[in-house]
């Protein structure tokens, strides 16, 4: 199952589209707490420059594209009522398609990534600790 070129740039201005239409369903009071919870963290992950696995590791650099955005899209879509879902896609039809620029956005996925370095860094340092006293017997 090959995709031309045009398939795939056609996916991406619908994906691309689909983050415009969260971003814009996140600013509605209409939308709840939890999807605009799942909102921030999908429109996030899409900003990012930092993937969950990087892609120059070969197939399964993409493999995290491929299934977790969409499947945060999709998560998050089904969360919005569907009078907002609906006047969100149309606001973002008729806007330009560019992404919003938001330095505030850019330092908050910063500070996610680095909350996640430093969890990440404090349990392989306990796992590293418990494996040491095991070793000596303590």
């Amino acid at each position: 199952m090959l995709y031309s070129l045009k398939q795939l740039q056609l996916v991406a201005r619908r994906l691309k589209n689909e983050i415009m239409t969260l971003n814009l369903a996140a600013r509605d009071p209409r939308t709840p707490w939890h999807a605009k919870a799942i909102i921030v963290f999908v429109v996030a992950y899409a900003l990012s420059p930092i993937d969950l696995i990087p892609d120059f590791i070969p197939v399964l650099g993409y493999l995290d594209d491929l299934l977790l955005l969409p499947l945060g899209i999709y998560l998050a879509v089904k969360l919005i009522p569907a009078e907002v879902l609906t006047d969100a896609r149309r606001r973002a039809a008729e806007m330009p398609s560019n992404l919003p620029k938001r330095w505030a956005a850019v330092f908050f996925i910063i500070m996610v990534w680095l909350v996640a370095l430093v969890v990440v860094g404090i349990l392989l340092a306990r796992a590293f600790d418990a494996e040491t006293v095991h070793l000596i017997g303590a």
